[in-house]
């Protein structure tokens, strides 16, 4: 049960109808520069995360 066609043309036209002709620019790049923040920071999070795995842990003597 996906979105098609149909659906994402009813949802464009709910958007122009509640925001206007004038704003929809404007909340496009909004939405484009929070999804280009969310994309970064779950590749730094991840990014991060991976070495500490990579690396084992340092064993200590008992002296």
């Amino acid at each position: 049960m996906g979105v098609g066609t149909p659906e994402l043309l009813i949802i464009l036209v709910i958007i122009l109808l509640l925001f206007g002709g004038s704003k929809l620019p404007q909340l496009s790049r909004s939405i484009g520069s929070s999804i280009k923040e969310l994309r970064k920071g779950i590749d730094d999070g991840v990014n991060e995360e991976s070495p500490e795995k990579a690396k084992p842990a340092a064993k200590q003597t008992e002296k």
